[in-house]
């Protein structure tokens, strides 16, 4: 089935989208905003703040609330953008925009909680408050691999705080957040949401131009300290959501056979384009044989194919770098003396040869390999023997990162040291690495700067704390 590719944008330099799966195919073509155009939006959120902040919070929740029942009408609309420009299996792009519903609709619910509490005063006749106000305009940047959840994920709790939003989204995928920007007219005030477009420059422009108040990101860790030296020049409040390593402990008294099936979902999601994706499994050495059966029994079922096909299982990579990346660094991987189990390379599906597909892969590593360390970002998995716990916690622990770690364990002593060590901001015991609706998201080590993007700390970022001194004496 052919797709008229979407034509969005002010600007007058042109860029284009392509359809992953099937390159050939012209996605999008967009205007990219200059950085005239970039002030230009901020100073519109700006004007718009003045108005959205003075609304009481109910008002501001109820229409963000419209807006997201407006999206709820255009679900099918968006998940198909999403699959023409990032790929993934349209299953999984219905259930990335269900899942950015439910979480949005979570932070409006919270919107009513963030006001002033008293504290106990020390000095009599004064009462003590702690205030939360918006911030004032926010600057949201996105990337490719969620392109409607990310977006939603920031915009939501900056607006129901009461501050107002830039969002640039990935140029790679912007249709689906121009989308949810455009289903917003007429319900928000007018520059309460401003979308810009375009690449590097862009996204330089919108974190350097006057009036921001805050900057929240989601993306690599390299484009994260890019975005934290700017922002930090000027003093501006930020939270980086950045990348992982995520790594799971399969212990001795863990059922390998279930394990296997839930880390190769949780592994090859996406494609592995997922910042919560499994991509490290540490593995007892008395299960080492079933557990590498079950991880390529997996791959076998996987079918690789374009996103609009109702029987594909996996998709393709975002782009031609991309993959070519992720096969750089499973070659590397194969010279540092790294085992190829399964996979390795770029795939061919019939009928998307040209696509940017990659083989599911599983690679034996050490510990100092460089696959076993660094973000791969792709369908890969590095599997790592061990005999004694203290290794395995070693080892899970042994990289920059700290997004996502799981244990597979019956062990309640076991489970306990996990919950204690584990270098991680989100821990998972006997399931996969996918995150509830309502609780943090959140990284630490070099995978988050600032409070969760989800769940009741969220409001921390898109709100100022303020101590408030009341003489009660003098009031009338």
């Amino acid at each position: 089935m052919s797709e008229t590719p979407y034509r969005f944008g002010r600007g007058a330099s042109r860029f284009a989208t392509r359809n992953p799966a099937r390159p050939g195919r012209l996605a999008g073509d967009y205007g990219a905003d200059d950085p005239a155009s970039v002030q230009e939006a901020v100073a519109r959120a700006a004007r718009a703040f003045r108005d959205w902040r003075a609304r009481p919070a109910a008002q501001r929740a109820e229409r963000v609330a419209v807006w997201l029942d407006r999206l709820a009408q255009r679900a099918e609309e968006i998940a198909r953008a999403i699959v023409l420009e990032q790929g993934k299996p349209l299953g999984e792009a219905r259930g990335e925009f269900a899942k950015a519903l439910a979480e949005a609709r979570f932070m409006v619910s919270q919107a009513l909680h963030q006001g002033s509490r008293e504290v106990g005063a020390a000095r009599q006749g004064t009462r003590n408050l702690v205030l939360r106000r918006a911030r004032g305009v926010v600057a949201a940047l996105t990337p490719w691999n969620f392109p409607i959840l990310t977006p939603l994920r920031k915009i939501v709790p900056s607006l129901v705080a009461g501050n107002t939003v830039v969002l640039k989204p990935s140029e790679l995928t912007p249709a689906a957040a121009w989308l949810a920007a455009d289903a917003a007219a007429g319900i928000l005030p007018e520059g309460a949401l401003e979308i810009v477009l375009g690449g590097r420059d862009a996204g330089e422009a919108l974190i350097r131009a006057p009036g921001l108040c805050g900057v929240t990101f989601t993306g690599s860790v390299a484009t994260g300290r890019a975005i934290g030296a700017i922002a930090g020049s000027n003093l501006l409040e930020q939270n980086l959501e950045l990348g992982g390593k995520n790594g799971v402990i399969v212990a001795a008294s863990a059922d390998p056979g279930s394990a296997a099936a839930q880390i190769a979902h949780a592994a090859f999601l996406c494609s592995g384009q997922r910042c919560t994706a499994i991509s490290r499994a540490i593995v007892h050495v008395s299960h080492w044989n079933a557990f590498v059966a079950g991880m390529q029994a997996a791959i076998t079922a996987a079918k690789l194919g374009d996103g609009l096909d109702p029987t594909t299982t996996l998709g393709p990579l975002v782009s031609a770098s991309h993959r070519d990346r992720v096969a750089a660094m499973v070659d590397q991987a194969s010279r540092e003396g790294a085992q190829l189990i399964a996979g390795g390379g770029p795939a061919r599906p019939q009928g998307c040869e040209d696509g940017y597909f990659f083989q599911p892969t599983l690679l034996r590593a050490a510990p100092h390999m460089v696959c076993a360390r660094e973000e791969i970002f792709g369908p890969v998995v590095t599997l790592l023997p061990y005999t004694e716990w203290d290794e395995a916690l070693a080892i899970l622990n042994g990289t920059d990162y700290g997004l996502a770690a799981a244990l597979f364990s019956r062990d309640s002593a076991e489970v306990e040291r996990f919950l204690n060590e584990a270098e991680a901001g989100m821990l998972f015991v006997n399931q996969g690495t996918v995150p509830d609706n309502h609780m943090p998201f959140v990284g630490t080590k070099v995978s988050g700067v600032g409070p969760g993007s989800v769940g009741p700390s969220a409001l921390a970022f898109a709100t100022t704390e303020h101590a408030v001194y009341l003489s009660t004496g003098n009031i009338a």
